[in-house]
C-alpha cells in the first residue's frame, strides 16, 4: 500500500510540475517589468484597441471585439501590481498601479469620444453584457490571471496570454463605461467599471499566488508593520471586490430559477384545445407570469384553477395575468365534417336535380374554402404584428435602458389616423431631447402619424 501511494504521489508529481519548463527568475523578473511600462507604442497599441472595441460594441461585432482584445497591451501592468506585490516591491507597485491608472483615463477618454461621436446610440446586446457582473466573472479573471501568469513564467512562450485576454475581457468593460459617460448612464458606467476592476483585482491576485508558489527573490520591507498593513490591504480589496459579485450572482440565479420555473408551467398548463399563448412575459422582480391567449376564449374560472397550481411549480406568491384575444376561426375538422355531410345528402336527391346539386356543393366548397385561407391570412397578419411589436419593444428597451418595462398599443384616432401607445415604467419621464428622438424613431418604425407617451411608476 505504502508503495503504491509513493507511485501515485510520484505520478501525479510528474504530471502537474510547473517547475520543469520555468524560466529563471531573471528573465520572469524582465518579462513582467518589460509589460508594465504603457507609452509610446503600447500608448498607441491601447487607443487603437479601445477605438476598434468601441465599434464592435456599437455594431454588435462579436469578432471585432476579440480581435481588439487581443491587441490590448493592459495585462502587463495588472501583472505587475500582482508581482510587485508577491516579491514586496513597492516601487513596482506604484510603477504598476500609475499606468494602470493612465491607460485607464486614456481607455474611458477615448471610448468616450467615440460614443458622442458615434450616430449609432442604441445599447446592444455586447454593451449591455457587460453591466452586470457577478461571482462567475470572478472565477473568470483568476483562473484567466492564473493561466497567464503561468504562461509568462515558462521558458517557451505560448498562446496563452491572448486567450487569457479575451477570457478575462478587459476591453469591452472600460468601452461601455465610456458609453455610460457619453449616454449619462450611471449605471451602465458603474457596473463596466466594476466588471473591469474585478478583473484587475483577480488578475493581480492570481499573479501574486503564483509568485507564492515559485518563490523569486524576495525584497526585504524596512518596516515589517507596512508589509503586514500591504498584504491587509490586499486582502480586504479582494473581499470587498467578491462580495458584491457574490449578490449579483445570486440575483441573476434567482431569476434565471424563476424563469426556468415559469416557462415549465406555461409549457404545461396553459395548453388548450382552442387557443394557444401568443405571447409570455415574465417578470421575476414582481413575480408577475403576464401570457396572452389568442383563440377560443377560456372560461375563466378555468383559468383561476391553473393559477391555483403556481405553487405546484414552486412558484408562490407568483401573479398569472391573462389576456385573450377571442378569434372566431373556422375548424378544419369542422369543415371536413360539413363537406361530407353535404356529399351523402347530395346522394339522396332526385336524378333531375343532380345537376343543380352538384353545382351548388361545388360552389359551397369553394366558398368554405375562400374562408379558410382569408381567416388563415387574418392569423398570419396578426402573428406578423404580434412579433413586430416585441421587436420594437426590445428595440425600445435598449435605446432607453432606463425603463424597467415598456408596453405599446395600436390605436386609432377619430380622423381614422394610426397612433401608437407607449407605456415607460420608469422613475421618471425621459428627458425633453431623449423623448423628441424616441418619438421621431418610432414614427418611422412604426409608420405612424403620432405617438403618445404615458410614463407609470414600476
Amino acid at each position: 500500500m505504502t508503495a503504491t501511494l509513493a507511485r501515485l504521489r510520484a505520478a501525479f508529481a510528474y504530471r502537474f510540475n510547473l517547475r520543469q519548463d520555468q524560466a529563471s527568475f531573471e528573465e520572469i523578473d524582465r518579462t513582467i517589468r518589460g509589460g508594465v511600462e504603457i507609452r509610446g507604442t503600447n500608448l498607441w497599441v491601447l487607443m487603437l484597441a479601445i477605438f476598434i472595441a468601441s465599434i464592435g460594441l456599437n455594431v454588435n461585432s462579436t469578432a471585432v471585439i476579440i480581435g481588439a482584445m487581443l491587441i490590448s497591451p493592459l495585462m502587463g501592468p495588472i501583472m505587475g501590481v500582482g508581482y510587485g506585490a508577491g516579491i514586496n516591491d513597492y516601487q513596482l507597485i506604484e510603477k504598476s498601479l500609475a499606468n494602470l491608472l493612465v491607460s485607464f483615463l486614456i481607455a474611458l477618454f477615448t471610448s468616450t469620444i467615440y460614443f458622442l461621436a458615434s450616430p449609432l446610440s442604441f445599447a446592444q446586446s455586447e454593451l449591455l453584457a457587460r453591466t452586470s457582473p457577478t461571482i462567475w466573472d470572478v472565477l473568470i479573471a483568476l483562473c484567466g490571471g492564473l493561466a497567464g501568469i503561468i504562461a509568462s513564467t515558462r521558458k517557451e512562450k505560448s498562446n496563452v496570454i491572448p486567450g487569457v485576454a479575451i477570457a478575462t475581457a478587459l476591453m469591452p468593460p472600460l468601452c461601455t463605461a465610456g458609453y455610460g459617460i457619453a449616454h449619462a448612464s450611471a449605471k451602465m458606467f458603474f457596473g463596466a467599471f466594476y466588471l473591469f476592476f474585478i478583473n484587475c483585482v483577480f488578475i493581480a491576485l492570481s499573479t501574486l499566488m503564483m509568485v507564492g508558489y515559485i518563490r523569486p527573490p524576495h525584497r526585504k520591507f524596512v518596516d515589517s508593520a507596512f508589509e503586514r498593513k500591504v498584504r491587509r490591504t490586499i486582502y480586504i480589496l479582494v473581499l470587498a471586490t467578491v462580495v458584491p459579485s457574490i449578490y449579483l450572482a445570486y440575483g441573476l440565479v434567482t431569476r434565471e430559477v424563476f424563469n426556468y420555473r415559469a416557462n415549465a408551467f406555461i409549457r404545461e398548463e396553459m395548453v388548450f384545445p382552442d387557443s394557444f399563448v401568443a405571447k409570455q412575459k415574465i417578470s421575476p422582480e414582481n413575480r408577475l407570469i403576464d401570457v396572452t391567449l389568442v383563440g377560443h376564449r377560456v372560461d375563466e374560472k378555468h383559468l383561476a384553477e391553473i393559477s391555483t397550481k403556481l405553487p405546484g411549480y414552486r412558484l408562490p406568491n407568483t401573479r398569472l395575468v391573462v389576456h385573450q384575444a377571442v378569434i372566431q376561426e373556422l375548424d378544419e375538422a369542422s369543415l371536413k365534417k360539413t363537406l361530407l355531410s353535404e356529399v351523402l345528402s347530395a346522394n339522396t336527391v332526385a336524378f333531375n336535380d343532380k345537376d343543380k346539386q352538384i353545382e351548388r356543393r361545388e360552389k359551397r366548397i369553394g366558398e368554405l374554402q375562400e374562408e379558410v385561407v382569408r381567416l388563415k391570412a387574418q392569423q398570419a397578419v396578426i402573428d406578423d404584428a404580434q412579433k413586430d411589436r416585441e421587436k420594437m419593444v426590445r428595440e425600445l428597451s435598449a435605446q432607453y435602458p432606463k425603463a424597467s418595462k415598456i408596453a405599446i398599443a395600436m390605436a386609432t384616432d377619430s380622423d381614422g389616423g394610426k397612433v401608437l401607445l407607449v407605456d415607460f415604467f420608469a422613475q421618471r419621464a425621459p428627458a425633453r431631447e431623449e423623448r423628441k428622438r424616441l418619438v421621431a424613431w418610432l414614427k418611422v418604425r412604426a409608420g405612424v402619424e403620432a405617438v403618445r407617451f404615458s410614463v407609470s411608476k414600476p
